[in-house]
Formats: C-alpha cells, structure tokens, sequence
C-alpha cells in the first residue's frame, strides 16, 4: 500500500496534544525505562570520544521501504539496484542496521566511530521476502541483497524490521516467511491485520485492527512478543495512546510516515508514540527533498549524527549537550 507524504512536525504536534504526553514520555509504558545492562558487551568504549567526535544525542535515519521492483510504478517503489546502491553506501559511511525494537528502547550495540540506521520495510510484499524450495531467499528479494551486502562488509549487519499485515509474504506463506525471519535475526513488527486506515476508525475499531494484526503475527510464528508498530498511510488513531496500547498488544514505538531523521532514543526530545521515517529515494526521484538520499548527504556533513563510542551501556556525548538527556538515561550519561 502506498502512503502520502505526512508533515511530521504537524503530525508528532498533534500526537503529543491528543495522547497528552510530554515528548520524553512513552503512551506505551507512561514512561520510557533505561533497558537494564547487557551481560556481555560485544563492543568497547573509546578511550577518547572527542577524537571519533562521539555524539550518541545525534540524529539516527530510520528508512522505510515498500516494494522492489525493476519498474517502479510510485515514489515508494525502488528498483532491487537501487536498493543495493543504498545498501553500500550506509556500508562506506560506517552505518550499522539495528532493529526498530532494540533502538527504540535505546540498546544500541554497535562498534565505536559507527552510526545506527534502522531498516524498515511495510507491507510484506513477495519482493522483501520471498523463500525459494531450499528454504533460501530468492535472489533479488530484500533479505537477499541484505545478505550480500553483509558478507560483502563484516561490519553491516543484516537485519531490518518487516511490518507485516495479515497473509504475509504469500509466496512464501506467513508461517514459513515469519518463522524464517525470527530465526534469522530479523524484527517482525506490526502494520495491522488488512491495512486499515487508523484515523478514520474510532477507537475500538482502530484498537481491534491493529489487535488483529498483533494475533496473525503470533498465529504464523513471527515470535512470542511484538513490540513496534508502523501506521499504514501514516495515520494515527483518533486517540493516539490507542496505537501503542490496547487489549492484546503494547508497543515502545510506533512508527509514522515522515520526511526526516528521528532524534536518538537517549534524547529527551524523542517521543515512542510517534517515531519518523525516511522513504528512501534517489537525488532525483519525485520529492526528493523528502528522501534517503538527501538526508544521507545532510548526515554525512557530520554536524549532528549519532556517533557511538562502542559501549552499548553509556550514553556519550559532548558535554554541551548534557541538558538534552533523557531522565532514564542520565545514570548512563558519559559526557566529555
């Protein structure tokens, strides 16, 4: 399904005003709570952050992708080479994929002087997944060229977040895709059961669309916890705190359809309930100032990207920027 371009700023404006959150706050959980420790980093802190210029307040990309097709027939389509080419290119400028799960509560575990983008795909067309008789992706499909990608370059991760409706994947079959998905590293999240509209139902009707969308993800095996939904054309519910709470379901992000970075989740500017994406587009696709391209060009300048310092259990930052802290992060804070 495609999607209008949505202003965000007017749109996350709106979704504070109608769920009454303050923008550090979570409709999901009335709060945003620093994730406890992991056991084993597999990274480790730099010893000079300044030197890396280490800024994890900085502005994270989170791309939004629809079909791959070799003739693209919307501004949401984009051919399975041009997909490619923006593949490699958050490879060279040291960008490392995360899920939209482990980046919404702020467990980002990536190698110091290297930059988070998360890798969101909708609708769960034949194109991103699609699994051939030996139970391997199909060549030309989105898991494919991800996978190609990351032997190509150890250090570019191969995961990405799928929202998934009801029948997903049908080539494959919901079952076979999701269970693939969840063995191999990848978030399934949310798009609700057909589709739906969420702002023009009211509220049970948006509650039960997107309840119906949670159960056929447990149904096919896409896992046993679904924490991230994505709003198909962007829309949010009527009563925004419906979208990530309600019986059957509890979200820490929600995702819009948006034209710019989304700041970090240690920021205290940063709000779940309504997280923007970037569709990704060419330099001279239609709206392109909207797109990937642009935004990877305004990010490579530098000036405020999200740069980690290789620990995934501090929060480091120039110290100028101490105010902009989330409460439950400041414990983690490492300014310098």
């Amino acid at each position: 399904m495609r999607h209008p371009l949505v202003p965000l700023c007017a749109l996350a404006g709106a979704v504070l005003l109608a769920s009454g959150c303050s923008p550090g706050s979570s409709p999901a959980a009335g709060g945003r709570q620093a994730p406890a420790s992991q056991a084993a980093a597999s990274h480790v802190a730099v010893k000079d952050p300044a030197g890396i210029g280490v800024n994890e307040l900085g502005q994270v990309p989170v791309l939004m992708y629809h079909q791959l097709t070799e003739k693209p027939a919307s501004v949401y389509d984009r051919t399975p080479a041009d997909f490619r080419a923006e593949l490699e290119r958050l490879a060279r400028e040291k960008y490392v994929p995360v899920t939209a799960r482990d980046f919404q509560t702020g467990r980002i575990d990536i190698p110091a002087g290297t930059h988070p983008v998360v890798l969101t795909f909708d609708d769960s067309t034949n194109s991103q997944v699609r699994l051939g008789q030996d139970g391997k992706p199909v060549p030309g499909t989105a898991v494919a060229i991800l996978a190609e990608t990351a032997k190509k370059h150890p250090g570019f991760k191969p995961v990405a977040t799928f929202f998934v409706n009801a029948d997903a994947f049908s080539a494959t079959g919901s079952a076979k895709a999701l269970t693939w998905l969840k063995k191999n590293g990848y978030e399934v999240g949310n798009h609700t059961d057909r589709h739906q509209n969420l702002g023009s139902l009211d509220q049970a009707g948006a509650a039960k669309a997107i309840a119906a969308g949670q159960q056929a993800i447990l149904t096919a095996g896409g896992g046993d916890r679904v924490t991230s939904l994505a709003l198909p054309f962007g829309a949010m519910p009527q009563q925004a705190g419906v979208a990530a709470k309600g019986t059957g379901y509890r979200y820490d992000g929600v995702y819009l359809v948006g034209a710019n970075p989304s700041v970090s989740p240690f920021d205290k500017a940063f709000t779940p309930g309504a997280i923007p994406r970037i569709r990704s587009a060419g330099p001279k696709d239609a709206d392109a100032e909207f797109g990937s391209s642009r935004w990877l060009d305004k990010l490579a300048e530098g000036k405020n990207w999200y740069v980690s310092d290789g620990d995934p259990n501090t929060v480091a930052f120039p110290r100028v920027a101490q105010d902009q802290v989330a409460p439950a992060f400041a414990k983690r804070a490492r300014p310098y």
